[in-house]
């Protein structure tokens, strides 16, 4: 026997504690104008002693979202356009520990609450540096469907220490990682498209490497599968107890430069839910379970994707059978 896809309102009560559920938890329904959610995933990281580089994920949902407002402690320092969801905060002093916040504000130019508070310590000052990395070794890249790309690149060296690498597509600068950092996952790109990818380091000082030769790659044309970008080492199973039957999930996120906050797990080939994580989600394996019913003899076909945090919809995960017992 086939199971029917569970409402999303029947795992309300078990998501409302470290998971969430969009659009509930005492989320406010009311019709008319509502300001846009605060952004998720939120990230910092020390770009030089006098730079933080500030990511988050693309707010989704209602209203429409027309920008980003980026706070330093309470103080807004940067505005940032709907499209895009990373900037460089500059002229900051070394060896300081900075507090940041986002949030979005709706076409009609309401704004959403803070996000998380996200912190970053930028290293000291390196008095008298002129030196500038070496350029970072051959760049690598493949393609993962038609909407994203990996690459990697070897390691550069400084007197005192890489602190970032700078990803730059065409001319433009649109990534920056962690000088521990060797790879990088592009994502958000147009299918059947061809691009030109470039990598430079960058010192506490701000000196930067010359830019490694570059790679180019053509996107898969229209849409794919996206298994890339899937949760890998997907497993299902189902757990009875006091006679009730709950399905019992774990995966790996997918690969991406950026928090993975939000999953939609399907059920018979349909979305049952959307899980939205309200503490810090894993890195390794996740793991999660919910409540199925009591009727015997049931079975279900089980699957998973993320949300990629340029907004949009990752592959799905290898699809999973379970049967409540007989």
């Amino acid at each position: 026997m086939r199971g029917v896809p569970i409402p999303a309102l029947a795992l309300v009560p078990l998501l409302c504690g470290s998971l969430l559920l969009t659009a509930a938890c005492g989320m406010d329904e009311s019709p008319g104008r509502r300001p846009p959610p605060a952004p998720p995933g939120v990230t910092a990281a020390a770009g030089s002693a006098t730079s933080v580089h500030v990511m988050w994920n693309r707010a989704s949902g209602e209203p429409e979202i027309a920008g980003y407002e980026v706070y330093r402690g309470r103080t807004k320092v940067k505005d940032v356009p709907g499209g895009e969801h990373m900037v460089d905060i500059t002229r900051l002093e070394p060896s300081t520990t900075y507090v940041f916040t986002v949030r979005a504000r709706g076409a009609a130019g309401d704004l959403g609450p803070p996000s998380a508070e996200v912190r970053a310590t930028t290293p000291a000052a390196a008095p008298a540096d002129r030196r500038t990395p070496s350029r970072p070794g051959r760049l690598g890249g493949k393609v993962v469907g038609s909407k994203a790309v990996q690459l990697s690149w070897g390691r550069s060296t400084d007197d005192r220490g890489v602190v970032s690498y700078d990803i730059l597509q065409g001319g433009s600068k649109i990534h920056s990682v962690g000088g521990a950092q060797t790879a990088a996952v592009v994502t958000g790109l147009r299918p059947g498209t061809r691009y030109s990818f470039t990598v430079r380091a960058r010192d506490a000082a701000d000196n930067v490497s010359p830019v490694s030769r570059a790679v180019r790659l053509t996107t898969a044309p229209g849409a794919d599968d996206g298994r890339g970008t899937a949760p890998t080492g997907f497993r299902a199973g189902m757990r009875r107890a006091d006679g009730a039957y709950s399905i019992e999930l774990s995966w790996v996120p997918p690969r991406a430069d950026g928090v993975i906050t939000e999953y939609e797990i399907q059920l018979d080939g349909r979305p049952a839910t959307t899980l939205v994580w309200g503490g810090t989600p894993p890195r390794g394996r996740a793991t999660y379970s919910f409540y199925v019913g009591r009727e015997a003899g049931v079975a279900y076909r089980v699957r998973i994707r993320a949300k990629l945090p340029d907004g949009s919809w990752g592959g799905l995960s290898a699809e999973r059978t379970v049967t409540t017992a007989g």
